[in-house]
C-alpha cells in the first residue's frame, strides 16, 4: 500500500492565503497601534502648544491692562502732587490764610494768632492785632535744610497713607475785635478751597459779651504734605 505526500494544490493555495490574511491583519493592527501612538503623541504636543498659547494672550493682557493701570495712576499722581503740597512752608501757608481773612466777602477777619507745632527745627507763626499774620522762621544751615529730618519736623505720618504727613496748624481770632457768624461762615468757605488749609478738624466759637451776634473763634487744621 502506498501513501501519498503530496498536498492538494488547492489547499496548499487556502494555507497561503490564510497566511497572507495573517499576515495583513498583523500589520493592520501593528499600524492602528502605531498610528494610535502617534496621535496621542501630536495631541500631547498640539494640548501644550494650545496651553502656552492661551498663557502668552493671559499674559499680553495682564500687560496691556498694567499698562492702562500705570497711565491712570501716572496721572492719579499728577494730580495728587497738585492737589497736596510737597513741602510745609510755613510762611507760604500763613500767607494764604491772612489773604483769605482779608478778602472775606463781607468783612475782614482778624487774627490774632497763627501757631504751629513746637519745633527745634522749624518756627511757630505769629501774628499782629490788626488781621495781618507774619511768621518769624529761624535761618537753618544748609545742611538742616536739606536734610529729611528738616522736611519731616513738625509733621504726624497720616494712618494708613503712607509717604503723607499731617501739619497741625492752629488759628485764633482777634477777641476784641468779634465778627459776624456770616464772615465766620466765609472765611471758612475760603479755608475749606484752599490746598494746604482744606481740612479743618475743630472749632471753637466764643460769643461776644457784649453782643450775642458777633463771636470769636479757634480752629485747627489740617494741612496735608507729601514731601
Amino acid at each position: 500500500m502506498t501513501i501519498s505526500l503530496k498536498m492538494n494544490p488547492s489547499k496548499r493555495l487556502y494555507y497561503l492565503l490564510a497566511g497572507l490574511v495573517g499576515l495583513l491583519l498583523a500589520g493592520l493592527i501593528g499600524g492602528a497601534y502605531g498610528t494610535n501612538q502617534l496621535l496621542t503623541s501630536q495631541a500631547v504636543k498640539v494640548t501644550s502648544l494650545k496651553a502656552k498659547s492661551l498663557a502668552l494672550s493671559q499674559e499680553q493682557l495682564s500687560l496691556a491692562n498694567a499698562k492702562k493701570e500705570v497711565q491712570t495712576y501716572s496721572d492719579l499722581l499728577k494730580i495728587t502732587q497738585t492737589i497736596v503740597p510737597e513741602d510745609k512752608d510755613q510762611a507760604e501757608a500763613v500767607r494764604e490764610i491772612v489773604n483769605i481773612a482779608a478778602s472775606n466777602d463781607i468783612s475782614g477777619v482778624s487774627l490774632q494768632q497763627i501757631n504751629f507745632p513746637a519745633s527745634t527745627l522749624g518756627s511757630s507763626g505769629t501774628s499782629t492785632g490788626s488781621g495781618a499774620a507774619t511768621t518769624a522762621p529761624t535761618s537753618p544751615s544748609p545742611k538742616s535744610a536739606n536734610s529729611s529730618a528738616g522736611k519731616l519736623s513738625q509733621l504726624v505720618p497720616v494712618k494708613n497713607i503712607p509717604g503723607v504727613y499731617d501739619l497741625l496748624i492752629t488759628i485764633q481770632s482777634d477777641p476784641n475785635k468779634p465778627i459776624a457768624y456770616s464772615s465766620f461762615v466765609n472765611f471758612l468757605s475760603g479755608l475749606e478751597h484752599n490746598r494746604r488749609t482744606a481740612q479743618i478738624s475743630t472749632i471753637t466759637l466764643q460769643p461776644n459779651a457784649n453782643n450775642p451776634n458777633l463771636l470769636s473763634f479757634t480752629l485747627t487744621l489740617n494741612e496735608y504734605i507729601k514731601p
